[in-house]
């Protein structure tokens, strides 16, 4: 293979062909130490800075950062300054330093400072204090009888406000409808976390199903076709359930059932013939002429022709 190499006449870092050819360094690390090593003198770029600058993402600057400290490329500390503020330090070097001489280095840095404080003196926050007068009049609600300073507010009038009524369930619900509603949690794991409290309201939709003419069975059924079945979660059971049992359907008649084949039912054709009543493998039917019992194989005088 031939290589062609123009030296630079300007604008060049030199490196050290262990540094490119590090066996446990990744291209992202090299390409990070020597970015950093080709800043100018007095340069405070970060690494991140430096990473972002040269595409490197998160994931791979992580690594690549591991990668240098462990060998000894980069070295960092945290020191507080004067004003309380803690800063972290990176050392970048190109020859691999230990803690003891990257320590010595740090030691020569100067602790940074405060930062460039705001124009003008400190003042203290302005708290409490009063408007100088009541704005009623650039409010967009002002109070419907605005009181002076110094007044205590008057009394709402609560005399006449509606105050809604917690649900009270009918005092004749009977048994059933409250086992019922009490086992409904048991029917599918969707409706396991129903609140206790909505029991006896729950209860009385059921009785409404039962006073209708509903079995229990009917009341389960009817509840567990209105679940999701597509495995999406129910966050409000109690509501949902309560949802599918406000509305009572009528009771659809039962049809009867129907009547099994009679054996004695004969076709039309067949409807003059009648079993004998001799000693046959199966049954014998005939067709009488006078009223008689057997067939003519069984009878013992043949008709006269």
């Amino acid at each position: 293979m031939y290589r062609n190499f123009i030296a630079p006449s300007c604008g060049y870092t030199q490196f050290s062909h262990e540094i490119i050819r590090h066996p446990r360094l990744s291209s992202d690390a090299v390409r990070l130490l020597t970015w950093q090593l080709s800043l100018p003198d007095g340069a405070r770029e970060s690494l991140s800075r430096s990473a972002e600058r040269a595409r490197i993402g998160a994931c791979a600057f992580t690594r690549a950062k591991r990668q240098l400290k462990e060998e000894g490329f980069v070295h960092e500390r945290r020191v507080q300054g004067p004003g309380g503020r803690w800063v972290t330090q990176q050392l970048v070097s190109n020859l691999p330093l230990s803690a003891a001489e990257a320590a010595k280095l740090f030691g020569r840095m100067p602790v940074p400072g405060p930062g460039i404080p705001a124009v003008g003196d400190p003042t203290p926050r302005s708290t409490d204090g009063h408007p100088e007068k009541d704005r009623v009049e650039d409010t967009s609600h002002p109070p419907s009888a605005p009181y002076l300073r110094g007044q205590s507010a008057p009394e709402p009038d609560t005399s006449e406000q509606a105050v809604p009524e917690p649900y009270a369930p009918p005092p004749d619900i009977p048994a059933e409808a409250h086992a019922l509603a009490g086992a409904l949690s048991a029917l599918s794991p969707a409706l396991r976390h129903i609140p206790p409290g909505m029991r006896p309201e729950l209860a009385g939709l059921a009785a409404r199903w039962l006073a209708a003419g509903h079995s229990a069975a009917d009341i389960r059924a009817h509840v567990l076709r209105g679940l999701p079945g597509d495995g999406t979660p129910v966050h409000r059971p109690g509501g949902l359930v309560r949802y599918l049992l406000r509305e009572v359907p009528p009771v659809s008649p039962v049809p009867p059932p129907p009547e099994p084949p009679s054996r004695t039912r004969l076709s039309a054709r067949l409807a003059a013939a009648r079993e004998c009543e001799g000693e046959h493998l199966q049954p014998m039917l005939f067709r009488p002429v006078g009223g008689e019992t057997l067939c003519p194989a069984c009878s013992p005088v043949s008709p006269v022709p």
